[in-house]
């Protein structure tokens, strides 16, 4: 048995809650279409916010937020983390993260447990004349 870190981003929105897998090194969050994770809000701006992942000396993720576009171009209201205005914050589990009014995400950390259990790709099959003498009743 194995764990591996979920990192998600649960947006809340006019259109209600949505979850996002966090999974690639950069996601932009705003109204644009070109979103990675899009927020229906006309208080956001259409490339609001970016979440970048980062690697961490023990060899595991978080994500940081930054206020804008990655060329640095910042958003017209602002972001705020756990009710402090910031410019760029690294995400912690279940930090909330707000976006304009009524528009806000929270970041979740989950710990998945997965067992590794051999199935029929992992069987190794003998070989050899005698293996074709079985046969199945």
């Amino acid at each position: 048995m194995f764990s591996q870190l979920k990192h998600l981003l649960i947006i809340e929105d006019g259109r209600g809650l949505e979850e996002h897998v966090l999974t690639g090194p950069l996601h932009i969050l705003g109204r644009d279409p070109k979103c990675d994770i899009r927020v229906s809000s006309q208080f956001v701006s259409r490339r609001h916010a970016t979440l970048v992942q980062i690697l961490d000396d023990d060899g595991t993720i978080h994500y940081r937020i930054v206020d804008g576009t990655p060329k640095g171009k910042p958003s017209s209201n602002g972001i705020r983390v756990n009710g402090r205005r910031v410019l760029a914050c690294d995400l912690k589990d279940q930090d909330e993260v707000v976006l304009g009014p009524h528009v806000r995400a929270i970041y979740l950390i989950h710990e998945q447990f997965e067992e590794r259990v051999a199935g029929f790709d992992d069987t190794i099959v003998p070989t050899g004349s005698w293996v074709n003498e079985i046969r199945c009743g």
